[in-house]
């Protein structure tokens, strides 16, 4: 590609997805300046410190390595030369009724011993279930994830429909495992990634198996310092190219002519710009444009949309260790089904619910002082319910006390730091539609691959998105491609034009 030194480029957002392109494009010779509308960059994957603890807000689980070895590829660097990952193992513990639990090990032996005391031939299942997700997670890769498709054609190739025969993807994902196994503990632990992809096993397609793969095949790691240090590496290859980063710049508006963008407005000044890209909430970008004919999607879209959950996040300082809970736990409630009643089809506040503790202090001893744990505890709730502060500390000790008598922890006596984040949080720091969690619509069937928002604006021609609101989707790894997708996208759009 010629370089582009002339040609400006406005990057609305500094989560994942817009730090990736901005080094990306800065690298191609375009001039770069990325907009964050809060205190630091990284959106979601922002950085909370206070009283000693370290806590990483938002993703926290480091899963498909190969993503971003393509990535820093881009920049003549390996993943380590970047990041330094410890396997996790366990990769995580699972706690049912009763203070049952098993921990799922990098060691696939080890979890199919776990699955054949459940149920008798789980075992070689179990083979054959990672086998067909491997097939799935290759054909995602290689023939789905990293091609911009504007129709169905685009993404049906000989080479893809070859790879699938035989595996059915659109299935929905409880169906195709209950296919393999019977045991609803076995069902519940493949199914538990479905939430993080803001989806209910009733209606995931079971192309989203392929995640065993991700999860039992390439692993689960920790990056030395934590999540944060993903946004530190995208910040520092965006400066090698001279990016330019504007904190506490939120953009209150996007000026168009004659079908393109002419400026975007931040802190009461006009910018000009060649070209804009919004890693923002796709709904709130589009409301900044200042003529409605160009916005792409109505609010009519966005009504009949199932937007992926919000949550109730709690980050705490507990004194004392508490060995009941390593890096990664997952609770299943008595009836995670009810729960996901409550997040999807009659939206309420759960009583009985499934959660999930990230203890980033079981792996690194600099995130909470000596003696000490970090937690942060995440209860998947719907997008867009009311709440109050009053109702939010109310709720929190309720969860605090459900956790221990659920796993028999000590912990509401012990909290010596807590904060709160919640639906409320979620729309004021991220502008997120209805308070969402993860940035997006839920990678249902028909809200996922070409039937998510373009990361090509329709009605205008120089506006792109980037994250987890379009291609390919939900997730740090995702939002990392959604980087290569864009900058395909603006190549083609310069090639074009010029």
């Amino acid at each position: 590609m010629s370089k582009n030194t002339h040609k400006t480029i406005a990057i609305i957002g500094s989560g994942i997805g817009g730090l990736a392109s901005a080094a990306l494009l800065a690298k191609d010779g375009y001039k770069v300046d990325v907009y964050e509308k809060n205190e630091q960059l990284g959106g979601r994957a922002s950085l909370y410190k206070e009283k000693g603890f370290t806590f990483d807000m938002g993703p926290s689980w480091f899963m498909m390595p190969d993503v971003f070895e393509k990535y820093y590829a881009e920049f003549g660097l390996k993943l380590s030369d970047v990041l330094k990952l410890t396997p996790l193992d366990p990769q995580y513990r699972v706690y049912f009724e009763n203070k049952e639990f098993y921990d799922m090990s990098e060691n696939i032996g080890k979890t199919k011993q776990i699955f054949e005391n459940l149920e008798k031939g789980a075992a070689k299942k179990f083979d054959e279930y990672l086998a067909d997700s491997k097939i799935k997670y290759e054909i995602a890769l290689n023939s789905i994830l990293y091609k911009n498709a504007d129709n169905p054609l685009d993404l049906f190739s000989k080479d893809l429909i070859n790879k699938s025969f035989g595996v059915q993807n659109f299935l929905p994902i409880k169906n195709h495992i209950a296919k393999y196994f019977k045991n609803p503990k076995i069902q519940q632990i493949l199914t538990y990634n479905i939430v993080f992809l803001g989806c209910s096993p009733d209606n995931a397609p079971a192309l989203f198996s392929m995640m065993a793969h991700a999860d039992f095949g390439l692993g689960v790691f920790y990056p030395k310092g934590g999540i944060y240090e993903i946004v530190r590496s995208l910040v520092k290859l965006g400066k090698k190219y001279n990016v330019t980063y504007h904190y506490n710049s939120p953009v209150t508006e996007i000026i168009t002519h004659e079908g393109l963008v002419t400026h975007i407005k931040t802190n009461g000044k006009k910018v000009a710009y060649d070209i804009v890209i919004s890693n923002a909430d796709y709904k709130f970008t589009e409301s900044l444009i200042d003529n409605e004919n160009y916005r792409t999607y109505s609010d009519k879209y966005w009504d009949k949309k199932i937007l992926t959950p919000s949550a109730f996040l709690l980050y705490l300082g507990v004194k004392g260790k508490l060995p009941q809970l390593i890096h990664h736990t997952l609770y299943f409630g008595s009836d995670w089904k009810a729960h996901f009643r409550e997040i999807f089809d009659t939206p309420t506040w759960p009583t009985n619910p499934s959660f999930y503790i990230n203890k980033t202090s079981a792996t690194d001893d600099k995130v909470a002082p000596k003696g000490h744990e970090n937690l942060m505890v995440l209860v998947p709730i719907a997008a867009g319910l009311e709440e109050n502060k009053m109702w939010k500390e109310s709720y929190s000790n309720y969860i605090v006390n459900f956790i221990d008598d659920k796993i028999g922890t000590n912990i509401a006596k012990n909290i010596v730091y807590k904060k709160i984040f919640s639906v409320s949080d979620f729309t004021s720091r991220y502008n997120s539609t209805g308070g969402n969690a993860l940035g997006g619509l839920a990678h249902t069937l028909f809200q996922s691959s070409i039937f998510r928002p373009t990361n090509k604006s329709k009605k205008l021609n120089n506006l792109f998105f980037a994250g987890a609101n379009t291609v390919p989707g939900i997730g740090v790894p995702p939002a990392i491609v959604s980087s290569h997708l864009v900058r395909d996208r603006i190549k083609k759009y310069d090639t074009q034009k010029d």
